[in-house]
């Protein structure tokens, strides 16, 4: 396991918030720190594609609607992604136990997360010092390179460790639990998913009557079977009627040019 953990370590760090490797947060934040993509990823790793995907699907749910204004995080979706989703995967206990490992893993790791925002202020003050000594190495260093190495750290150590370490532990230790702590997981597990889709909705849904076209959705999913593409037509048809034949909003209808030879008669 020398070599997924260190991938999966090294991935880690990769989409990390703050790390500019990939386009900054183009190519990591906002693409390899996705669950749905870590999942398959670490699925891949890991020799077991399908299983990745399912793990990474069920906990994107859960953190669909998650937003970090100014740098403010309820959970560190980096550590979801990597070293949660893996240990989910090496539990073989389903999506979800993965999905409470997740949520577990994710709060700890914004203890860390906050751990490396002050300790990045001592590199500032450090760069602030070479500036004003007219240091250009010591600014170059102390603002790029060494903050780095420390987020690498952070990152790839202890992800490293969970599922190296994790790898060899983790199975016997989910089959040592009493059914009670797995069943209340399981139920965990399936439930935080609608939190996060209900978050989503209650963030983009302007008003509660357009919640039927979500349950129109989970209608033909669930009880007519029907799969994405044939979803996806469907509400196509709906958002071309709603769009079609909504009714004007009073502001638009007085802003209308008038038309004088129509008044004539």
């Amino acid at each position: 396991m020398i070599v997924e953990a260190a991938l999966i370590g090294l991935f880690c760090y990769l989409g990390a918030l703050g790390t500019p490797w990939l386009l900054g947060l183009t190519g990591g934040w906002y693409l390899l720190s996705r669950p749905l993509v870590s999942g398959m990823l670490v699925g891949l790793i890991l020799g077991d594609v399908k299983i990745g995907i399912m793990v990474g699907v069920a906990v994107q749910a859960v953190y669909i609607a998650m937003v970090t204004p100014g740098g403010s995080m309820p959970a560190d979706l980096n550590f979801v992604a990597w070293p949660a989703i893996a240990l989910g995967i090496l539990s073989g206990k389903g999506p979800e136990v993965a999905v409470a490992l997740a949520a577990t893993i994710g709060i700890a790791g914004t203890l860390l997360f906050n751990a490396m925002l002050v300790l990045n202020s001592f590199w500032n003050h450090r760069a602030d010092v070479a500036l004003d000594r007219g240091d250009e190495r010591g600014v170059y260093l102390n603002s790029a390179i060494w903050p780095q190495a420390m987020s690498f750290a952070l990152r790839f150590v202890p992800t490293f460790i969970a599922v190296y370490f994790g790898a060899q532990y983790i199975s016997g230790f989910m089959d040592s639990l009493p059914k009670v702590v797995l069943s209340t997981m399981n139920v965990l597990g399936g439930i935080l998913p609608a939190v996060g889709i209900a978050i989503l909705l209650k963030q983009i849904i302007k008003s509660y009557t357009m919640l039927i076209y979500f349950l129109v959705g989970f209608i033909c999913i669930v009880f007519l079977k029907l799969n994405m593409v044939a979803l996806v037509i469907v509400g196509a048809l709906l958002a071309l009627i709603h769009y079609n034949y909504k009714p004007e909003a009073p502001q638009a209808i007085a802003a209308k040019p008038v038309n004088d030879d129509e008044d004539e008669f």
